[in-house]
């Protein structure tokens, strides 16, 4: 069997200041409609948000009305400072669910979100509800732009890394395709491959799917019928690049090797944006293949090489 390929330190810089070039061009170039979309949305959310609680004096009387509504549950959420996720909304409230149909059909929950989003006001953004007062023009329009400008900040972000990682994939999938593998459809929702014979056959390839105990962005049968779980990261900034690649991607790689042995199984890594020398050195040690998203034709050199 042919081993994956090692890089060099060299080669490893080389490639690293290739895709932090590459980062820096497509953060220059991203349209500005994308975040004025989303502050023109925002600002239209917190604005109805006002105006449906009173400036939320009322907010208690309409409070089923507004939580049931998935836009004006998201501004609600940002009313708080800083704001607060799904997730912890859920937590705090003890809430199974913030789902319509659930909150209709329990009042005092509706209330417990209520009042879990009003201790977390934000008083610089809202003075008027501490001081018991309705707003000032000036107040309520600083209100709304401020939280508008959160909101959409946030939104961006979010498109931005689902954008990335999907795009990232894409590419992915269309180098195995070139190369003649089959793409195949998981066998069932959230099958696990618990042993070799689980996993798709040589020529093949599966999308996300838990290979032993850790998902896996793709799960490839090369041609010598060695697996190979792939990883697509996107990492903003060198710090970032150790959380995505030496405590994610790494870790998996050691947890894949000594569950199906290091001569059956490649974990693979496809990099795009900033990393860190030293992460990306730690990481090869560790028993990461690297392959970069901008240079996929180092990918599908090797593989054609286990045929």
């Amino acid at each position: 069997m042919i081993d994956p390929p090692y890089w060099s330190r060299d080669r490893l810089e080389h490639d690293r200041a290739a895709a932090v070039e590459l980062f820096r061009k497509q953060r220059m170039e991203e349209p500005l409609e994308d975040y004025l979309e989303a502050f023109e949305n925002s600002r239209d959310d917190v604005t109805d948000l006002l105006e449906q609680t009173v400036d939320l004096s009322a907010l208690d009387d309409v409070a089923e009305d507004v939580l049931t509504n998935r836009q004006l549950l998201h501004a609600f959420r940002y009313l708080a400072a800083p704001p607060i996720s799904d997730d912890d909304l859920k937590t705090v409230a003890e809430a199974a669910s913030l789902a319509p149909s659930v909150l209709r059909a329990d009042a005092e929950l509706v209330q417990r979100i209520v009042r879990v989003v009003l201790m977390g006001l934000d008083r610089m953004r809202f003075p008027w509800v501490r001081e018991g007062r309705e707003p000032t023009e000036a107040e309520k329009h600083a209100a709304i732009i401020a939280s508008a400008a959160l909101m959409a900040t946030q939104r961006a972000n979010t498109n931005r890394r689902s954008q990335g990682k999907t795009v990232q994939e894409a590419a992915v999938a269309a180098a195995l395709v070139s190369l003649g593998f089959r793409s195949v459809p998981v066998a069932k929702p959230k099958a696990t491959i618990k042993t070799p014979m689980d996993a798709p056959q040589a020529g093949e390839f599966s999308g996300e799917q838990t290979l032993g105990p850790r998902k896996a962005d793709f799960i490839v049968r090369l041609w010598d019928h060695r697996i190979m779980p792939i990883e697509c990261k996107s990492s903003n900034s060198e710090i970032n690049s150790l959380k995505r690649l030496n405590n994610d991607a790494a870790i998996k790689a050691e947890v894949w090797r000594k569950d199906f042995g290091a001569t059956q199984v490649v974990p693979t890594a496809v990099l795009s944006g900033v990393y860190k020398l030293q992460h990306l050195v730690d990481a090869q040690k560790r028993g990461l293949t690297l392959f970069w998203a901008h240079d996929l034709g180092e990918m599908q050199s090797w593989i054609t090489s286990t045929r």
